[in-house]
C-alpha cells in the first residue's frame, strides 16, 4: 500500500537581501525557489510550496509559514535537519509540523505581525545598512507613538496600499500598532536611537506597513502633524499618505492560525478558496495558483 500523502508546515527565517522576494520569478532568484529545490532534492518529488504571503525583494522574515504536500515518509526531524544542511546560510527552517490536508497558509491565517527597524544616526552603520532604515536626523518619538495609535481598529486602509492596487476591499483590522525604543544592548551596535515598529492585523495590503511607517516617520521629522493620520485615512487617497519606507527594514515576524482540530489525512482537496473572510486580490490569486504548481 502506498504511503498516505502528508501536508507539512514549515516555519522559516530568512534574510531577504540576496533574493528577489519570496515568490518564484523567471530570471530572478527567490526564497521559494531555493526551498522548493531543496525539498525536491530530498524527496525526489515535484513540490509546490505555498506561503502565508509574498514578501517583496529585500524584506526579511523571522516567522514566514509555508506548506507542501508530499508522499515522502521522511520524519519531521529528518526534514528539519536535512533542509538546513542543504539550504544556504541566509535561509533556515525553524520548525516542521504535520498539519491537516486542507491547511492553507494564507486562507487559514487569522493574523500576521510585522516589525520595522528604524535607526536615527548621524554616522553610517555598515552592519545595519540592509537590515534597517537609517535616517541621519532626529525623530520625535512621542509624536510617532501618538500617531500609531490612530491605526488601531477596523479601518479602510486605501491610502496605505500600493499605488495602482486593484484590491477591492481595503478594510483591515489592526490589533496592535506601536513603537518602542530599543534599550537593550544590541549587536551590532547602532550608534544612534533604534526604533522598533510592531504592527499586528488580520491581514495586510501590499506596502501597507511600509506606507504607515513612511507617514509616521514624516510626523517624527516634523514634516506632518499627528492629526494628519485621521485626514489621510479618511481621504482613502494614496497620494496623501507620503513616502514608502524602504523594504530592507521590514520583517515578517509571526503568522497565527486557528487551532481547530482536523484529520491529518483526507481523500481529496475540496479546493475551497479559503476560510479567512478578507483576502487581498494577490492572496486570492495565491490560493488559486497553489492548487496546482505552475509549470517551471
Amino acid at each position: 500500500m502506498a504511503p498516505k500523502r502528508r501536508n507539512i508546515k514549515l516555519t522559516i527565517s530568512y534574510c531577504g537581501t540576496g533574493y528577489h522576494g519570496w515568490q518564484r520569478q523567471a530570471g530572478h532568484l527567490s526564497v521559494q525557489q531555493v526551498i522548493e529545490e531543496a525539498i525536491e532534492r530530498m524527496t525526489g518529488e515535484r513540490i509546490c510550496l505555498k506561503a502565508s504571503g509574498r514578501t517583496d525583494a529585500g524584506v526579511h522574515a523571522i516567522g514566514q509559514v509555508a506548506s507542501f504536500r508530499t508522499g515522502s515518509t521522511i520524519p519531521l526531524e529528518g526534514f528539519l535537519k536535512g533542509l538546513n544542511s542543504i539550504l544556504p546560510g541566509d535561509i533556515a527552517i525553524l520548525r516542521a509540523e504535520d498539519v491537516p490536508w486542507k491547511f492553507h497558509p494564507i486562507a487559514d491565517a487569522v493574523s500576521k505581525t510585522y516589525c520595522y527597524h528604524l535607526i536615527s544616526s548621524r554616522s553610517p552603520l555598515p552592519l545595519w545598512r540592509k537590515r534597517a532604515w537609517i535616517i541621519d536626523k532626529s525623530l520625535d518619538y512621542r509624536a510617532m507613538k501618538q500617531a500609531l495609535a490612530y491605526f488601531v481598529g477596523t479601518r479602510d486602509f486605501s491610502a496605505f496600499r500600493a499605488s495602482g492596487s486593484s484590491v477591492k476591499n481595503a478594510v483591515r483590522t489592526v490589533h496592535f500598532c506601536d513603537i518602542e525604543v530599543m534599550t537593550n544592548s544590541l549587536f551590532p551596535p547602532t550608534g544612534g536611537r533604534h526604533f522598533l515598529f510592531t504592527i499586528a492585523a488580520n491581514g495586510f495590503l501590499r506596502y501597507m506597513v511600509r506606507n504607515i511607517v513612511g507617514l509616521v516617520v514624516d510626523i517624527g521629522l516634523g514634516r506632518r502633524k499627528v492629526a494628519d493620520v485621521v485626514t489621510v485615512l479618511a481621504s482613502r487617497d494614496r497620494s496623501m499618505a507620503g513616502p514608502t519606507a524602504p523594504a530592507h527594514g521590514l520583517y515578517l515576524m509571526e503568522v497565527v492560525y486557528d487551532s481547530k482540530p482536523s484529520s491529518l489525512h483526507e481523500d481529496a482537496d475540496t479546493g475551497r478558496p479559503g476560510r479567512r473572510e478578507i483576502l487581498t486580490d494577490k492572496e486570492k490569486a495565491d490560493v488559486v495558483d497553489s492548487r496546482t504548481c505552475r509549470a517551471r
